[in-house]
């Protein structure tokens, strides 16, 4: 308080809980008074110290502004403000986003001495010209590294850039990087570095302990540590926005009363929850992301329990920070599978030591519950076991492992061979079940061999010879124009090939023309190779009407190669 008093630059770092807010409202607030209060009737000695920790030439429209990383955070200062200014003329703004303009547009325009801000919002106003960063005398940045670490640091730049260079700096925060100070040194600022929590990162009231459980049995020790430790009010905190909600619902579904907020909230839902949360009601349990890690001072918290640990050893601090304010005992439990391995060591390399490990009797474990709604809504048992009783099953659930087709990953579709409805391979072989097809001879075709081939004759993905039906080509039985069934087409091996049209009795059927030839019916048809002379002088028939002049001459047709 000192150093802002006497105007100075301040990097103040504390641990959570210590107060930061009022370390740096009430000097404020104090300048602020002082700049406006008559000094006649002081001696000259009080006044010329009176008027050195007071705003020099402070003037009606100017404030100070104070940014802070979420909208939670933003009206809890601005309570802050508002209780601390007690009956002074001091007047102030909350400026975030996800609420209406409306009430801050009319905020600014009365005037006010603080404006109370997230970046974004801020911005947008200063675009419209609502807010006038000239007359900024005072620039605050509260949970700085949080700020940065959400994206904040391009808009602290913007909002640095344009207030005077003559304003005061402060920054306060439970942990400061170097990118933070880096920043104040590049905008000009000098700052006092405070520092009262180098020795120790987390607040000593607090009592953390770790428990190394699976995966699947978070659920099970979330539920046996809210009921065996009966918490007035606790914060259970996730990484993942999309847990917020199968949690709450989880512990409500057993009697657990809890609300959540995270991110896909409107401003609105948020508030909502967190005037039930700290209301004195059932509702004493918070399911919260890091939007409720940075800053909040909740009272009655004892308890803090991770469900997942965050990947930022800092954030662990600021989360297990939420309980054990202001003297207070609190309890902060962490639920560590084996994903959250390297981020505990990340937080033990934090904090210097080792983080104890809790224990629970099995006669404490609550054993029947209704388990964890799944991502899609689903119900998830008990470890160990499934929803119907059954035994858990491999990787794949109940579907059984068919064999692999030929050439392919799958044989082109799960469940093993090619099949038509007739219950046949496409080599026309019965279908035994899922049972591997024999390997390919050495020195056969390749699958992309084969399919080269194909293409080549003008079959393309399997649609076999020209004119046959499906059943032909997957060597099931057919039916001719008249409907009869017949049998598939094929001769034996060795056997000559038969004369184009010709039945296996020799005779012609009188529909024969109408019947899909067989695989091997294809007539074999030469085509000479046109030499280059022929085709120049094709080229120039068709380019000055030779060829059109023949055709009229004949009456025919060219014909179509």
């Amino acid at each position: 308080m000192p150093h802002i008093l006497e105007g100075r630059d301040v990097a103040g770092l504390a641990q959570t809980g210590t107060g930061k807010t009022a370390a740096f409202l009430l000097p404020l607030m104090e300048r602020i008074l002082r700049a406006g209060a008559p000094v006649e009737n002081l001696a000259p000695e009080q006044a010329e110290r009176y008027a050195k920790r007071a705003f020099v030439d402070w003037r009606p429209g100017q404030c100070v502004l104070v940014l802070v990383p979420t909208r939670e955070l933003c009206e809890q200062v601005y309570e802050n403000c508002v209780k601390l200014k007690g009956d002074s003329h001091i007047r102030a703004v909350s400026i975030y986003g996800g609420v209406s303009y409306d009430k801050q547009k009319q905020g600014l325009r009365e005037g006010v001495e603080f404006i109370i801000a997230t970046p974004g919002r801020l911005i947008d106003l200063y675009k419209e010209h609502l807010v006038d960063l000239k007359q900024v005398r005072a620039i605050v940045f509260d949970e700085a590294d949080r700020m940065f670490d959400m994206g904040f640091k391009d808009d602290m730049k913007y909002v640095l850039q344009r207030v005077p260079k003559e304003r005061q700096f402060l920054v306060f925060s439970a942990t400061l990087n170097l990118d933070v100070l880096n920043t104040a040194y590049q905008f000009g600022a000098n700052p006092v570095e405070v520092n009262v929590s180098r020795d120790q990162a987390k607040a000593e009231n607090v009592a953390d302990e770790i428990f190394h459980v699976g995966g699947e049995e978070k659920a099970m020790y979330l539920l046996t540590l809210l009921k065996k430790h009966q918490p007035r009010q606790a914060i259970i905190f996730s990484n993942f926005k999309m847990n917020v909600p199968r949690i709450t619902q989880f512990l409500n579904d057993n009697k657990v009363p809890a609300v959540g907020i995270s991110s896909l909230l409107t401003q609105a839902q948020r508030t909502r929850v967190m005037e039930q949360f700290k209301a004195d009601n059932d509702r004493n349990i918070l399911v919260a992301t890091d939007v409720a890690a940075r800053g909040l001072d909740i009272k009655g918290v004892d308890m803090v329990i991770n469900y997942e640990l965050p990947d930022d050893a800092e954030n662990y601090v600021h989360r297990i920070g939420r309980t054990g304010r202001a003297g207070a005992k609190g309890k902060a439990f962490s639920l560590v599978s084996d994903r959250d391995v390297e981020s505990l060591q990340r937080i033990e390399d934090y904090l210097k030591h080792k983080v104890d490990s809790g224990w629970i009797e099995d006669a404490e474990f609550v054993r029947e519950f209704k388990g964890m709604p799944s991502d899609r809504g689903e119900r998830r048992g008990p470890p160990g076991g499934r929803r119907d009783g059954r035994p858990p099953q491999g990787p794949r659930g109940d579907r059984p492992q068919h064999a692999r087709g030929e050439g392919g990953r799958d044989g082109g579709r799960r469940g093993g061979s090619r099949r038509d409805r007739g219950g046949r391979d496409r080599d026309g072989s019965n279908y035994q079940g899922g049972e591997p097809r024999a390997p390919r001879q050495e020195g056969g075709e390749s699958r992309p061999q084969q399919q080269h081939r194909d293409r080549q004759m003008g079959r393309h993905r399997g649609e076999g010879q020209p004119g046959q039906n499906r059943e032909q080509r997957h060597g099931g039985r057919g039916r001719d124009a008249r409907g009869d069934q017949r049998p598939a087409q094929g001769r034996p091996q060795g056997a000559p090939r038969p004369a184009h049209g010709a039945a296996a009795n020799g005779k012609r059927h009188p529909n024969d023309h109408n019947r899909s030839r067989g695989p091997q019916s294809r007539p074999q048809v030469s085509v000479p190779k046109a030499s280059i002379g022929t085709k120049v002088t094709g080229f120039f028939k068709k380019l000055f009407g030779g060829e059109k002049k023949a055709d009229k001459k004949t009456d025919k047709k060219p014909e179509s190669r």
